[in-house]
């Protein structure tokens, strides 16, 4: 395998710059692709939906930074209003609320659903907005305890997404080894921020948040 450029000889030759040369060497998508899209939630994407237990948002603010986050809960935590609308809890978290204040400033948005061990995904765009209507907020109650917001999103496409790069990443496939390779949060926390704390009352913090700060 070639060696990739270094971080200051990273010139590239073959740029792509326009939609056409894309096109070119790429082609079209076949009209199946396209005639799959819908523009509200039909009965399979409905059941995606109730039983996906995560799925990621990406949202970006006024000035085109881009953010993707991650939200997980019991499958079927993102409730179906209608044909064209659902709603998101917002769960008790770093308070960073990238999405949030993304949504306040663009509130285009784009939703990858998941459900573990099948390889197909659901996509959905649309636009969000932020509530706490309290009928809402009740609907996603879990122990007793309300969120303190939902994003309301407005469907504007839903698709169903080929397996394909499920299957080239083998993600539902077990594999021990992987944990084991990649640093645990409090380290990588440590390392990072430059805590004068060490890894383990570090991780001691992070499992105390686990238990007392989920809802």
């Amino acid at each position: 395998m070639p060696t990739p450029p270094t971080a200051t000889d990273r010139t590239f030759r073959k740029p792509i710059t326009t939609e056409a040369e894309l096109r070119d060497i790429m082609g079209h998508p076949a009209d199946l692709v396209v005639r799959k899209t819908l523009n509200h939630l039909d009965h399979h994407c409905r059941t995606f939906i109730e039983n996906s237990p995560f799925l990621t948002i990406g949202s970006s603010d006024g000035r085109g930074n881009f953010d993707v986050s991650p939200k997980g809960d019991p499958a079927g935590f993102v409730r179906i209003l209608d044909d064209r609308t659902i709603a998101i809890p917002d769960r008790p978290g770093n308070r960073r609320a990238d999405t949030l204040t993304n949504v306040l400033q663009n509130p285009t948005v784009g939703l990858l659903f998941f459900i573990p061990g099948v390889k197909e995904t659901l996509r959905i765009n649309g636009t969000a907005r932020i509530v706490r209507d309290e009928e809402i907020l009740d609907l996603m109650a879990i122990n007793g305890r309300r969120p303190l917001f939902a994003m309301i999103v407005t469907v504007r496409e839903a698709f169903m997404h080929c397996a394909k790069c499920i299957i080239r990443s083998q993600l539902w496939t077990v594999d021990e080894t992987r944990p084991g390779r990649i640093a645990s949060l409090a380290t990588s926390l440590v390392d990072q921020a430059k805590l004068d704390i060490s890894v383990q009352e570090m991780d001691d913090m992070i499992k105390e948040d686990e238990r007392t700060n989920l809802y």
